[in-house]
């Protein structure tokens, strides 16, 4: 077997790299968090600094752009020949669209780099139906008037069985003091 050494792919810039450890294709329910490790390579030989841009389409309309801030600024700088791994979350508002995340390179304003996933809707909800704040349901928080009616009489029955035990546990008498002393 013969190896070569491998050239430089395609995909990648020649003023900085990006990965991350979303799958190409994912279920996705707008309004949760996407969870994600994003790895920013700079291959050159002097400091660069970068922007991420994260774009939302639905065939050829854009549905959202907006830059992630990375701890609150929006460029970030990537020591020569170094990476640094950005853990995060993504939210949307959307599903069956695609999510293209893009590396800008601050010298020259130009897209050097770029990650893709196809975001889709799940077939299935995580949630049961039924469950409050759930998607499609119209609640945004739990209906507390319904749980009490539902506790009511397990609460009754823990009383009623304290007050039994505190009847028939027999009582300490109060210890008797020297003569002489008050209690």
């Amino acid at each position: 077997m013969k190896f070569e050494t491998m050239q430089s792919s395609v995909m990648s810039g020649g003023l900085g790299d990006i990965f991350w450890d979303i799958a190409p294709l994912i279920a996705y329910s707008p309004g949760f968090d996407l969870g994600c490790n994003l790895y920013v390579a700079n291959p050159t030989d002097v400091e660069k600094e970068y922007a991420l841009m994260a774009k939302l389409t639905r065939d050829t309309t854009t549905i959202s752009e907006e830059a992630i801030p990375v701890f609150g600024y929006t460029w970030f700088k990537v020591d020569p020949g170094d990476f640094v791994t950005l853990k995060g979350a993504l939210r949307f508002t959307e599903s069956n669209a695609d999510l293209t995340l893009s590396l800008i390179e601050r010298e020259t304003g130009e897209v050097t780099d770029a990650v893709a996933t196809r975001l889709l809707a799940p077939t299935t909800s995580a949630l049961p139906p039924t469950w409050p704040g759930a998607p499609g349901t119209g609640e945004t928080g739990t209906d507390w008037s319904s749980m009490l009616s539902m506790m009511m009489p397990m609460l009754a029955f823990v009383m009623l069985g304290m007050v039994m035990v505190s009847a028939v546990k027999p009582r300490k008498e109060k210890e008797k003091l020297p003569s002489g002393r008050e209690a």
